[in-house]
């Protein structure tokens, strides 16, 4: 490896990675689960002003150095959490946006012993999803952000130059191991600013796990999700309760890969 594509300074090469233009080389979009949820947090991270605010899960193995107050987050977390959190409290920043257009996600345990069968990969993306809730709109599954993998770090075998790389940036899985199979993925990567139709998962008036089904996503075709049963409405998708990755692999297929493009163009808007 010559080096992450983030240095020590945070900034990172812009990737500008093109969705298919690695044309026949198959792919995986990655739907991966981040921020508060009912279990982590105690409630629904929050749209303000429009704008979808994922909150970091709170720190649970006391390796952290960012609290909620230091990402500006204190009072959407004490709220969300009904004052279970405050400013003081520590996150899990992660994923990590940087303010040039990069972003770093460490995973680690059975949730990456699981992207490693899928053989995640370079080229892969990851859209990052959550619970929201807002005016309006009711408690739902929404995109967030992505990131498109230009990197993977097993922090494992990572010299200590690479680490301190990002432990200057205070990522979490730099700052202790959380596990032996430890890794970050490196990429462009953005968050969405404003909360639109378009990045909503959740099917209108249905409960947050019941998703409109992307046209292009055929049954059985994302892993962890039990999807067999021929009786459920047509076009929904009934996202199961557990599990951070779930893993599409969309192959060579064109259809896909212009629906992440769009996915991808409309969380890169102003």
């Amino acid at each position: 490896m010559s080096g992450p594509i983030v240095p020590k300074s945070g900034k990172a090469k812009s990737c500008h990675v093109h969705i298919g233009r690695a044309a026949g080389v198959a792919m995986r979009i990655i739907f991966s689960r981040k921020g508060f949820d009912s279990t982590a947090g105690g409630g629904a991270s929050p749209i303000v002003d429009n704008r979808p605010v994922s909150l970091p899960i709170p720190d649970s193995k006391g390796l952290s150095n960012t609290t909620y107050d230091d990402l500006g987050l204190g009072e959407y977390a004490a709220r969300a959490s009904r004052g279970k959190l405050g400013p003081a409290d520590y996150c899990h920043h992660d994923p990590m946006f940087l303010d040039n257009g990069t972003a770093i996600l460490g995973q680690v345990g059975s949730s990456q012993s699981h992207l490693a069968n899928q053989r995640v990969r370079a080229g892969d993306v990851f859209l990052f999803f959550g619970l929201f809730d807002g005016k309006e709109m009711g408690r739902h599954h929404r995109i967030f952000g992505y990131l498109l993998i230009e990197e993977i770090v097993p922090l494992a075998g990572a010299d200590e130059r690479v680490r301190q790389m990002f432990l200057d940036l205070n990522h979490p899985h730099a700052i202790g191991m959380h596990g032996k199979n430890d890794t970050l993925y490196l990429g462009e990567g953005r968050k969405a600013s404003r909360a639109t139709d378009r990045l909503r998962l959740t099917a209108e008036g249905e409960v947050a796990a019941m998703w409109a089904r992307p046209p292009w996503l055929r049954r059985g075709e994302i892993t962890y999700f039990p999807d067999r049963d021929e009786n459920w409405p047509e076009g929904r998708l009934y996202r199961v309760g557990n599990g951070q990755e779930f893993v599409a692999d969309i192959g060579q297929r064109k259809a896909p890969r212009e629906w992440l493009a769009e996915i991808i163009a409309e969380i890169r808007r102003d």
